[in-house]
């Protein structure tokens, strides 16, 4: 089965609203085995809505419209769904007392806008709403399900949860949706796909996206299955393949970051660290000190933005610094060796690079960041060039950073 989702109400398309309705209801979904296809936002505008909703009717099993069933003249989500339907509103008389019932809870008188929220789609079944005044409502239009829902979360979820879930449990017949998130860290998009496409491309079931980010790319295998061990049973038979194709390069199956990986790297083994951050500013140290435990391995961190800094704190000698320059190979390793000298950890790591958008040279572009590693026995530096504007090169040098940490305790080569 496929779902779509429409989000209503022209608030949710300015720039600092967020909508969430979405992904939680994609997720129940998937608990039972609907896939959503289409999640759309749509402005409070009669014609747009009527379209969009004619649209989803069009192509999904399974339509649910969060907001617009409020009692104002911008609520407009009952007159489209209906239009689009090709069915009449009526007002249940029996919604409208209730209504009448809850004002009168509250010590209030009803205004008469609020009789609009009493106006169901012929052949609908209104869906209680226990938590505010627009109760949401279902339609089954020729064998899709349509579904009305209020916008605030805290009313929506609950209808969710209790009437429309298992309206489509029964629908879906049973069936079940397995996601599995295999991350690789420091691996370009198009290279992870030319290694694992060739093997994806051979099912259909599990189903593949590859998703690129800042220092990572990300598998995402949905199975699907007559029950949850089925389906869990095809995505592992693919996962199992796509490891073999990926020795070490996939840090997490388990929905663990790769900040979390590397505590428990450390704290399993016995590790401690400490790091040296000039481009980064602490960004590595926020987040492996934001995994809780984080005391057991994490000494401190030092950031050595000047040269003066990376001098007087880490012991580097300014000679390297002037001949090899603050970004280079040379310094990075001196600023590792210096921070687990003066921490007396077991491995101590470094980074030192042009965030941007200032600072480039000719033979050092914006982008260009050395890391090094330092412990017993292991000496690694990494000259990386990392794309796009200084928030992303800063993030993908605190994921290479801790990618570095995670083969090397691991003892795997390095990239």
């Amino acid at each position: 089965m496929k779902a779509e989702i429409l989000a209503v109400g022209s608030e949710l398309l300015d720039p600092l609203r967020r909508e969430t309705n979405g992904a939680y209801i994609t997720g129940r979904l998937r608990s039972v085995g609907v896939d959503v296809f289409a999640r759309i936002t749509v402005a409070d505008d009669a014609s747009w809505l009527e379209q969009a909703f004619r649209q989803a009717l069009s192509r999904a099993d399974v339509v649910i419209a969060t907001g617009g069933l409020g009692p104002t003249s911008d609520d407009l989500t009952r007159e489209a769904a209906a239009r689009a339907a090709g069915r009449a509103l009526h007002r249940d008389p029996g919604l409208l007392e209730a209504l009448r019932e809850r004002f009168a809870r509250f010590g209030r008188v009803m205004a008469p806008v609020n009789a609009q929220q009493a106006d169901l789609i012929e052949g609908a079944v209104s869906l209680p709403n226990a938590r505010g005044s627009a109760p949401g409502q279902y339609l089954d239009q020729g064998g899709r399900l349509l579904f009305l829902l209020p916008g605030p979360p805290g009313e929506m979820q609950p209808m969710f949860d209790a009437q429309v879930l298992p309206i489509v449990r029964e629908r879906a017949g049973g069936r079940a949706l397995v996601t599995r998130v295999l991350k690789i860290a420091s691996m370009g998009e198009s290279d992870v796909e030319q290694i694992v496409a060739p093997l994806y491309k051979t099912y259909e079931n599990p189903r593949t996206t590859i998703l690129g980010g800042a220092g990572q790319t990300e598998l995402h295998l949905t199975g699907e299955g007559a029950s949850e061990e089925e389906a869990a049973a095809r995505v592992e038979e693919l996962a199992s393949g796509i490891h073999g194709l990926l020795p070490g390069r996939i840090f997490s199956d388990d929905g663990r970051d790769l900040a979390e990986v590397v505590a428990a790297l450390l704290s399993g083994r016995g590790k401690t660290l400490a790091l040296a951050e000039s481009c980064t500013g602490g960004l590595v140290a926020a987040r492996l000190t934001a995994v809780p435990g984080s005391s057991a391995f994490f000494d401190r961190a030092y950031v050595t933005y000047s040269n003066q800094a990376k001098a007087d704190l880490l012991g580097v000698d300014p000679q390297i610094i002037e001949r090899h320059g603050a970004v280079s190979e040379e310094t990075a390793r001196a600023m590792a060796e210096g921070a687990r000298r003066a921490a007396g950890t077991d491995l101590a790591v470094a980074i030192t690079g042009i965030a941007g958008p200032t600072g480039a040279t000719e033979d050092k572009p914006v982008g260009l960041v050395f890391l090094a590693l330092a412990g017993d026995g292991v000496d690694r530096v990494r000259r990386a060039q990392f794309p796009g504007e200084r928030d992303r090169v800063r993030a993908q040098a605190a994921q290479a950073a801790l990618e570095m940490i995670r083969r090397a305790v691991l003892g795997l080569a390095p990239v």
